[in-house]
């Protein structure tokens, strides 16, 4: 059995992500191992869980995945670990339907059997904090709310009040106070991820102080370990297949949006991943494919057009009839340049004949469907998998003779577009994909790399 528990929210902002990171030290401190999942298809979060454990964080994202890859990536990832947390997204019950669980961090904790914490804005609340937490347990009799957390109370006697409020039903664990000066930066995707540069190691140690000093951590772990047994599952083992092909995996501060199970099914089919820098490196890494994730190439839009001979050797790869896959920031970074908001012209790779160009406004936001329309790096068409988009650029200019390979369906609208941009080898798209949807097509991209190795 998998000691486990979800710190959900009553809604976005309220601090979930400071105190799964505190906690998460406060237990580490404690001599646990511990093991630690984002709810939803996040990238941002799971960077601080990454720091605050010194390891890959993994989403569970029941809309894009399924509830048995759900319980398969969670037995594998928690495999060895003596506390699971899973960190929620959105409100607790806030998903792809605002009718049913789907893509819920409820949904999830029901697949799993977990017990839930919920985390609430406290400041300015007393009485009302019962009502709150009573209404969220009531809500949903199939879902266990162990306790609440109460963020950013204005001091001990603020904490009490509120647990002599709920009556310990459901009790009240603890509280963090405010302190502005500890929160973790942000832009405007959310989260800035949790570079060492902007991100100090220090507030990662001072939330975890907090946590200890603030929450009933024994309470916390108890309840974990009190969750019931979980269905019987199949484990993936972790690599299966003898070494077939490698590939190039674009990873710095411009690229690192990936999901740690989508590189997971990469490695099980025989893959070597070897990590390289568009924003550093000179040269390309002997590989036989490219996979060049999400992430802030607007940001680093300067040092990525810096760098000439590593575009061009990007550019030298593809016309060499190496596969190369891309997704959002990595569609951006092959486009013929990225245009910043102050009107600022970079030039990229030049591999897609257009130009994404940032907007002040959200371009694109939710849960997608794809379904191929032509054989690509990714296999034959009909192969269809789910991913979601979060993005503020849009390609412009772009040529009339470049393929689109995706019909994709937006999930909330059911709106059709076509779109996923084929050049020869080159696939780039902004879908953000997760391959739990469909095995296939992790499988398909394999292979296609492992072509070019024989």
């Amino acid at each position: 059995m998998i000691p486990r528990l979800v710190i959900a929210g009553t809604a976005s902002g309220v601090g979930k992500t400071t105190i799964t990171v505190g906690l998460a030290r406060a237990l580490r401190a404690r001599g646990l191992r511990v093991a630690l999942f984002k709810c939803g298809p996040d990238y941002l979060d799971p960077t601080y869980h990454a720091r605050a454990i010194a390891g890959p964080c993994h989403n569970l994202d029941g809309w894009m995945m399924g509830q048995d890859a759900v319980r398969a990536t969670f037995a594998h990832a928690a495999r060895g670990a003596d506390i699971a947390l899973l960190e929620g997204v959105m409100g607790l019950y806030d998903g792809a339907s605002p009718v049913g669980d789907a893509g819920s961090t409820a949904e999830i904790a029901k697949w799993l059997g977990v017990p839930v914490v919920l985390v609430c804005d406290a400041s300015g609340m007393a009485r009302s904090i019962a009502a709150l937490a009573r209404g969220f347990a009531s809500f949903d009799p199939d879902l266990q709310l162990a306790g609440v957390i109460g963020n950013r109370v204005g001091s001990r006697g603020h904490l009490e009040i509120l647990r002599t409020a709920t009556g310990g039903s459901p009790p009240v664990l603890g509280g963090l106070p405010k302190e502005p000066a500890l929160g973790f930066p942000d832009r405007h995707l959310g989260l800035r991820t949790a570079e060492r540069d902007a991100v100090p190691e220090a507030l990662f140690a001072a939330w975890g102080e907090r946590v200890a000093a603030w929450i009933d951590v024994d309470a916390m772990v108890a309840i974990a370990r009190a969750a019931p047994p979980l269905p019987e599952i199949e484990v993936p083992s972790a690599i299966t297949a003898p070494r077939r092909c490698r590939i190039g995996l674009a990873h710095d501060e411009a690229f690192h949006f990936y999901y740690a199970d989508n590189l997971r099914r990469l490695e099980a089919l025989g893959a070597e991943l070897v990590r390289f820098s568009p924003i550093h490196d000179r040269a390309l890494p002997a590989v036989d494919g490219l996979y060049l994730g999400g992430g802030y190439p607007e940001v680093h839009a300067a040092a990525l057009a810096a760098n000439g001979s590593m575009r061009a050797a990007i550019s030298a790869f593809a016309g060499a009839g190496r596969p190369i896959y891309a997704e959002c920031g990595g569609l951006m970074y092959l486009a013929r340049a990225i245009v910043t908001l102050d009107g600022a012209r970079h030039p990229m790779v030049g591999l897609v004949d257009a130009e994404a160009v940032m907007n002040e406004r959200l371009q694109a936001l939710g849960y997608v469907e794809v379904e191929t329309q032509a054989r690509s790096v990714l296999g034959p068409p009909g192969l269809r998998f789910r991913g979601h988009q979060f993005r503020y650029s849009e390609l412009r200019d772009l040529s009339g003779a470049i393929d689109r390979a995706y019909s994709v369906r937006r999930r909330r609208s059911g709106e059709v577009v076509r779109e996923g941009y084929q050049v020869g080898s080159v696939l780039g798209s902004y879908v953000h994909a997760h391959w739990a949807s469909n095995p296939l097509v992790a499988q398909g991209f394999v292979e296609r790399c492992a072509e070019g190795a024989r």
